[in-house]
Order: C-alpha cells, then structure tokens, then sequence
C-alpha cells in the first residue's frame, strides 16, 4: 500500500517540475527590457582624427551586448570578441512583440565628398540611447572594398562605429574590411553561377545529346536517378507527379532533353569587390580547351549584383533560397527564362549564403547597438541595408523604441528606392524621415565651385555668405510622402527657416561629428516629437503600373525630367519582359547620385532635359526591374591616386594605419 502510494505522488512531483520548468522556459522567450550601459565619451577639440578616437576608446564585449538588448545566449554567433551574428529565430521569439518606431536617413543630392548620412544616424541613435534613454538601433550597410580602397567620403569623427579591439587589432577596422565575410559569400555565390553556366554551355555544345544525358543523371549500382533539384524542374515542367525511377530510358533522357538543354542566350555577370574599370568588358573561352567557343562577358562590382540585392531584400533562409534559385541567368533556345534553378545550383547557393543571411552585431563609441548587413550601392543598385536587419531590431527595441536606417546617396535615389523597392519587400513604413542638408551640398547645387575628393575646398565653402540664390535652397524644397526633420551644418538660421518654410515638421542643428550623441540631443527630441504624429506613406506608382510608364513617372515626378527615351534595346528588353510577366515589378533606376539628371555636372534642381533609358536588365530573384539611364557603368574605376596608397600595415605591431 505504502508503495502504491508513493507512485502517484513522484508522478505528481514530476509533473510540477515539467510544468515550472516550462513556465520558466515560456518566460525566458518573452521580450526582455533593455539595460544598456552606454560608454562615456570626452569630446576634444580640435577633433581628433577618427582612428585616435577609436583607439582611445574601448568596447564592451558583444555577448554583454547582446545581454543588455534582450537577445538570448543561443540567438548571437560571436566573431571575435567584439562583433556577432544575429540568428533569425529571434523573430519567431518575438513575433507578437510590437514594432517600435521607423526612422529614415536620407539626404539632398551630395558632393563628391559625401556628405554625413551615415555619421547622422550614428550620432541621433547615441542621443536617443545614451542621452535619452530611449531604446534605439542603428541598421547600416557593410562598406565596400571598392570605396575603401579607391575613394570614400570623409566619415565623421566622434560617431564612427566600434568593430573590433583585440590586443593588437584595433577599433573600426574590421567595419571597413572583411567584417564576417557576407560580401566574400556573395562574390563566391555569384560567380558559382558563372561557372555553371560556363560549364553548361560548352558541354552542351561539344557533347552528343545521349552523352550528355548519360552525364547529367549518371547509372550508379546499374540505376539512372534524378538528383532532387532535377525532380523538381521536372514537376514544374510537367505540371505533375511522376514516378521517374520507373521511366524507360528513353523518356528519361527526352525529359532531361526538353528541360536542361539550354541555348543561353545572355550571361550571368561575374563579380569583384573592387574597382577595376578593365573588367567592364572581357573576352573568356581563350584556351584550347574551350574548343573555340570565345565570347564577351563583363564583371559587375559584387554591392550592385543580383545576390546582394537578394540578401538585403529577403525575409528569412527560405525566402532568399526561394529567391536564388528564381534568378534568371539566361534564356533557352526558344527564348523562355533560364533559372539559378534550372541550372541545378540553387541549393549550393543557399549553402554559401547560409551565414551571410545573419545581421552582423555592433555597437557605436557610445555603446549604443548597431546591426551591419549588405552593402548594395544606391546609384546601380537599391542602396539600402537588410530588411532582416531592420526588422530584428524593430523587435528588439520595443514599442516605445526607435531604428534609424540610411538610404544611400540622395533622396532621387536612396530614398526613392527605399519607399518604392524596400518598403514593398519589406512590408515596413518609415514614421519619421530625417532629410540630411549640408550647407556646402546646398551652396555647391545653388551654383558653387566643383567639390572633388583629396583636393582643397574652394573659399566660398569655407566663408559664410550672407545672400544666397533660391536655386541653392532646392534640396529643401522635395515634397515628402512622410514628415521631415532637416539638419545643417553651418549658417544655421537660414536653413532651418527655408527648411520649416518647405514643409518639414522641423529644422534642427546637429553636431555629432564633434560632440557624439550630446551633439545631437536636438535632433533626437525632434526625431521623437515627429515619430509621435501620424504620418502619411504611400507608394509613387501601383504595381500595376506599366514598366515604361513607373519610369517615366519616377524621371518626371522624382528627377524633374520633361520626359524618357528608350533605346531600341531598352525597348525590346520591356517587351520581353513584359511577355515573361516581369511587368508588375517595381523600378531600380541605374543613375548618377552627383545630379537629379543623367549628367553629374547639371546642379541644383535642373528642368528642361529627357532622361536616356541606354537598357534595362531584370533582376528576377530581388524582385525588380532596374533601368540603366545614359553612361552609368555597374563596374566603378579607380582614380589616378587610390585610398590604397596611403592604408599600411606595422608587421609588429599589427597596427593599420591609413583607413581614416
């Protein structure tokens, strides 16, 4: 009896500590509230360089990081001591946990030089996290090597970001190198659909069809399979479900034949991080082993290529697979889209991407958290960071918190593509934008000087001046489909009063670059005052807008063209693309980001020219149609005198000299 008794009871017993353990596990997944621990920062003057800044501040840990922002131990993959990834099963952690506030930072059509988005976004999440004390995040892009090495906008100072401090390697660096390798995973991915096609091509051309067949699903143990990928073509092809490892022989090979024997009818671009204007147009099939079969292709510098857009643009793992193997990398014999998949290769694209998906964790001189992840240019590609990135950390600063994001270059473009291509993938809509207006971006478009890189800037961008031309004020005059809160950088007054007189909800200075986060304290509380007024998104054009025509209305409403011209190629490739069913894809203009026109040297606000359409590509697995508009290059060149002369390395010390 004694023992009878003592079952159900240690039964009892175990099923209260299930039930506590699961109630305490439940309770564990739940939004957990921040305690960040900002870093101190003692502003200098004069300002130091950015990399004495840097070194003479040290980061906290990324792991007590990621504890102070509510990620789980098991949620962060450390690299080094200083920097992780993020995985995405936060978001199923988090699902029902409210978005916080949506901040954009964008800008008027810059200088050479560049002209501060990404020091603004710095500098307003320091204020609204250390001198606020609101949850706040920074989402950025990885920089690429090609500006790094070649030639970059001058970073701001105090509010440059932390990547790495070990005992020799040193603060920011890493940032602007190899990070955790995402753009080496894309370069690799993209050019493993080069060679597939290269490969195919010429055993396609040199080898009987029997034989080829006899190769693509080759007899093992006596049995011909279909490998996955191939079964998966084929249900697609046939519309049903077939029981292929009971087909004769010859089905089978009339199947592979009808499916896989390809005439590509154009080529997947190869790609590089860096500059190289000599790969804008190559020859390749040269060696005697290609049997003859010579042809021209070109390089694309790896930020502007279809798989960084995809990275930056996809939801989740499945979601970016489901996007490469769409990709359309050429065209059958009867002029039918040729897929990644169709290739056969989508499944080791995704593997190569498998990590590069994961935001990359940061954190700013102040401590305050910073998501790094893709790098896509603005002026050849949709130059934004990850959706992922964005919605990560919309999660993980709460309903009461803010993300601040950037849109590269100018609003033309930036901008443009932010609400029009990231917004759409995304299903995100900003609250807030913040519009950055530097007075020598405004002096230069009101008629000013030329601006270029490594050389002194002219008097008039020094001296104030006291009488300036309307046209000088045009970037403050862009209607915006959401409020906008203006910064400037000298000569104050003026600016902010043609600022609020243009309609934004406010016009504030900001001095982050000398002072961090205190620096922009204002801009912070004005940021918070608009994020708490409704605001009003809405799309430029309708999906269901004709590709010809969301151009024209992007030149005409966005750049201030009288009207486009279609080259004969553009105009084809439209037909194509609408007979494909392409049609409904949203714009990606190729164009230069020193002009609202297609000419760099037309400034202010120019009227009275016709935008040349030269082509239009399809990138199918991102999910747009981008236009190239007059001579814009995908491959940027070096300059005479490269940032790479002056980047070293102390073989003893280890240190880097010459980034900043």
């Amino acid at each position: 009896m004694e023992m009878s008794g003592v079952g159900p009871l240690t039964a009892a017993l175990r099923m209260q500590n299930v039930v506590q353990s699961s109630s305490r596990w439940a309770q564990g997944q739940q939004y957990r509230p921040w305690t960040l621990r900002s870093l101190k920062l003692q502003p200098l003057s004069p300002v130091p360089s950015d990399i004495e800044i840097s070194r003479a501040q040290t980061p906290k840990p990324v792991d007590q990081l990621a504890q102070e922002i509510g990620l789980l131990q098991e949620e962060t993959e450390a690299y080094g001591r200083t920097k992780a990834k993020v995985r995405l099963s936060l978001l199923d952690r988090l699902r029902e946990q409210p978005d916080g506030k949506y901040v954009l930072v964008a800008g008027i059509t810059p200088t050479p030089l560049g002209e501060g988005k990404s020091t603004v976004v710095i500098g307003l999440v320091q204020a609204l996290s250390a001198h606020l004390k609101l949850n706040s995040f920074a989402c950025l892009r990885q920089p690429s090597q090609g500006p790094t090495f070649g030639v970059k906008g001058q970073r701001g100072q105090i509010s440059t970001h932390i990547s790495m401090l070990e005992i020799s390697m040193l603060i920011n660096e890493s940032f602007n190198l190899h990070l955790t390798g995402d753009i080496h995973a894309i370069t690799a991915a993209n050019n493993l659909v080069a060679a597939a096609i290269d490969a195919r091509m010429l055993h396609e051309a040199t080898q009987k069809d029997k034989a080829l067949y006899s190769r693509l699903v080759p007899s093992v143990n006596g049995v011909r399979r279909f490998s996955p990928i191939q079964i998966s073509r084929l249900r697609v092809f046939l519309g049903m479900f077939l029981d292929f490892c009971n087909l004769k022989c010859d089905v089978m090979y009339e199947l592979v034949f009808y499916i896989y024997i390809f005439g590509v009818g154009f080529f997947r671009l190869v790609v590089v991080d860096t500059n190289d204007r000599f790969l804008r147009k190559i020859t390749v099939g040269q060696a005697s082993t290609e049997k003859g079969h010579v042809r021209e292709t070109q390089f694309d510098i790896a930020v502007a290529s279809e798989i960084m857009a995809i990275l930056a643009l996809a939801d989740g793992l499945g979601d970016m697979k489901t996007r490469l193997g769409r990709m359309v990398v050429g065209s059958s014999r009867s002029g039918q889209p040729v897929t990644a998949e169709d290739l056969g290769v989508s499944g080791a694209l995704a593997v190569l991407m498998k990590d590069a998906i994961k935001p990359t964790l940061m954190q700013t001189l102040e401590g305050s958290p910073v998501f790094v992840h893709a790098g896509p240019f603005a002026n050849i590609a949709h130059g934004n960071s990850s959706v992922l990135a964005d919605k990560l950390a919309l999660k993980l600063v709460g309903e009461d918190g803010f993300v601040v994001t950037e849109a590269g270059f100018g609003a033309d473009i930036g901008m443009e593509k932010f609400f029009n291509i990231k917004c759409r993938a995304s299903g995100l809509r900003p609250n807030v934008v913040v519009l950055v207006a530097t007075v020598r971006a405004l002096k230069m478009h009101g008629g000013g000087p030329n601006v270029s890189a490594g050389s002194p800037l002219p008097r008039e961008y020094i001296d104030e001046v006291r009488h300036w031309r309307e046209s000088t004020l045009h970037g403050l005059k862009q209607s915006s489909t959401t409020i906008c809160v203006v910064r400037g950088n000298a000569e104050i007054d003026l600016v902010c009063q043609m600022a609020k007189e243009s309609g934004a909800s406010d016009a504030v200075p900001c001095h982050h670059w000398a002072r961090g986060g205190r620096g922009s304290v204002e801009l912070a509380q004005a940021v918070k005052q608009a994020g708490s007024q409704p605001s009003h998104f809405q799309f430029l054009y309708s999906q269901e807008t004709p590709i010809v025509e969301k151009i024209r209305m992007i030149a005409q409403k966005v750049y201030g063209a009288d009207d486009i011209e279609l080259s004969p190629e553009a105009q084809a490739k439209i037909d194509y693309y609408n007979q494909q069913g392409y049609g409904k894809l949203p714009i990606c203009m190729a164009k230069t980001h020193l002009s609202l026109s297609h000419l760099p040297e037309k400034k202010g606000a120019p009227t009275g020219f016709t935008l040349p359409i030269r082509d239009i590509r399809a990138s199918i697995g991102a999910g747009f149609i981008y236009p190239l508009v007059g001579t814009m290059s995908t491959m940027p060149g070096l300059p005479t005198r490269p940032c790479f002369y002056d980047i070293d390395l102390d073989p003893v010390t280890e240190e880097i000299t010459g980034l900043f």
